[in-house]
C-alpha cells in the first residue's frame, strides 16, 4: 500500500493485492478520517461471466509490482490535483477471479458530490488505459488475453486539457 505525501487536507491510498476488500469496511475508514467530508462516490468493477460473446470462467489478472502501484498513484495525484478532494483510494486485486468477484474499487470524498464522481470517473478511466494491468480469460475455446477497447481510450480523451 502506497501513502504518499499530498497537500494538506488530502489522504490517499492504492493497494494492489490478491484478497478480495470488503466495501463498506474500506468507504467507512475513507469517510471517517475527515469530519469535511459531504460526498463520497465509489466505483466497484467486477468479473463479468460473458465477454465479447464468450462465457468467461475466469479471469487471470497480472501486473509489474512496484510498477503498477506508482502508475495508479500518479493517476490519484492528478485527480487531487484538478479537484477540491479530501481523499481517494484505489484497491485492485490480482491473480485469478471468478465470475461476480470484486476487481477493483475506486472511491473519492470531497465537500461536494460533482467533484467526488468527477475525479471517480477521472481515475477509472485514466486506470483502464495507464495502468500495467493485464488480463486472461478462461473461456470453453481456451485461454485469451484482453485487449484494451477503443471505448476505453475514447472516455480518458474527454479529460485531456487543451
Amino acid at each position: 500500500m502506497t501513502q504518499p505525501q499530498t497537500p494538506a487536507g488530502q489522504t490517499s491510498a492504492v493497494r494492489v493485492q490478491q484478497a478480495d476488500f470488503d466495501l463498506s469496511a474500506e468507504i467507512a475508514a475513507l469517510r471517517l478520517r475527515d469530519a469535511r467530508v459531504g460526498a463520497v462516490v465509489s466505483f466497484v468493477g467486477t468479473v463479468r461471466d460473458m465477454n465479447d460473446g464468450a462465457s468467461v470462467a475466469e479471469m487471470a489478472l497480472e501486473h509489474y509490482p512496484g510498477m503498477t502501484e506508482r502508475a495508479l498513484q500518479d493517476i490519484v495525484n492528478q485527480a487531487m490535483a484538478r479537484w477540491p478532494l479530501y481523499g481517494a483510494l484505489v484497491i485492485h486485486r490480482v491473480g485469478p477471479l471468478a465470475p461476480l468477484e470484486q476487481i477493483v474499487l475506486v472511491a473519492c470524498t470531497s465537500a461536494h458530490r460533482g467533484e467526488a464522481f468527477a475525479a471517480c470517473e477521472f481515475i477509472i478511466d485514466y486506470l483502464k488505459t495507464d495502468a500495467p494491468f493485464w488480463k486472461k480469460e478462461q473461456t470453453p475455446d481456451g485461454a485469451r488475453w484482453v485487449d484494451a477497447r477503443d471505448s476505453d481510450d475514447s472516455a480518458r480523451q474527454k479529460w485531456a486539457r487543451p
